[in-house]
């Protein structure tokens, strides 16, 4: 079929309905849902600084250069990329040359903080550690820990007043169940287009201009655009129960197409539910180790030091 404005041959037929559409209507329609969804929820509201978490591959460039164009229009917002190298051979170190090559393109600074220089050792090395050690962790437990937890503490020591991330509609169905699964409901509540569930002037509000967007659009979008030329999956994702509900969630999709926006659109309904559920169960306190904010003594990522020392 052709593209459902201009005839001419498309490039994709949206996920969730029998839409297709050409290059460029495809690309417009990407653009409008994103600016939409950035002003349906205030996501840059008081905002004249932005950081942008972007690991150079196709969701981070993406997120990156749509926040550059409104960036190109508003003399007064300040946009930084800031990337965690992990230390993962053979992989991060191949997508930090695609982020250093988009920043360098489109004159964003680029901001680098590696695990090496901020906790001691890569994660190659943690994960050497916990083999020998035979410590039953995941890959993705520790990396994931260890990135929010930078994330935030380096976009804070850059003052800026909001953290964007490249989540996209699939991630965030996959965020959803996953809790569900694991019955961590409260940990739901700090979802969102914008996440967390109390201000507090320690943890730097992340916006997800990709919320309403699957991961086929961004992909999409990302190789039209040339932002990425293949895609790279971690090495270590095999193993994350992550993995398992995106393949679940795939197949259900492919059978009963629409279920990923049912999942989206029915939690946006109870959201605020959640949100004011929770909003007073944990205090938020300061770690007695590194003095990072946290909902316990000790913060996570400190904890996991521990072990790995």
């Amino acid at each position: 079929m052709p593209c459902k404005n201009c005839s001419i041959n498309p490039v994709i037929e949206l996920p969730n309905s029998n839409v297709n559409l050409c290059k460029n209507c495809f690309i417009k329609y990407f653009e409008s849902k994103a600016f939409k969804t950035i002003r349906q929820y205030n996501l840059l509201e008081d905002s004249n600084s932005i950081a942008v978490g972007i690991s150079g591959g196709k969701d981070s460039l993406t997120v990156l250069y749509i926040l550059n164009k409104i960036a190109s229009t508003r003399k007064n917002l300040k946009l930084i990329a800031i990337l965690i190298d992990e230390g993962i051979h053979d992989y991060r170190d191949i997508t930090i040359e695609n982020a250093k090559r988009f920043c360098k393109e489109n004159k964003i600074e680029l901001k680098i903080y590696s695990y090496k220089d901020e906790f001691g050792k890569s994660l190659d090395e943690f994960l050497k550690i916990m083999n020998d050690r035979k410590i039953k962790l995941k890959a993705c437990t520790i990396c994931g820990v260890f990135r929010r937890y930078l994330l935030n503490k380096k976009a804070r020591e850059l003052k800026v007043n909001k953290l964007a991330t490249g989540h996209n509609l699939d991630d965030e169905a996959q965020a959803i169940l996953m809790n569900q699964f694991k019955g961590n409901i409260d940990v739901s509540a700090r979802l969102g287009p914008i996440t967390g569930i109390i201000k507090d002037k320690r943890f730097i509000p992340r916006i997800k201009p990709l919320y309403f967007l699957t991961e086929k659009e961004v992909a999409t979008y990302a190789f039209l655009k040339k932002f990425v030329d293949k895609y790279c999956e971690c090495p270590n994702a095999e193993e994350s129960y992550r993995i398992a509900v995106r393949d679940m969630l795939n197949e259900f999709e492919n059978r009963y197409p629409g279920s990923k926006h049912a999942i989206i659109n029915s939690f946006i309904e109870i959201l605020p539910n959640l949100k004011e559920k929770f909003k007073n169960v944990n205090s938020i306190k300061d770690c007695k180790i590194c003095n990072e904010p946290c909902s316990s003594d000790v913060c996570k990522a400190c904890e996991l030091l521990e072990k790995l020392r």
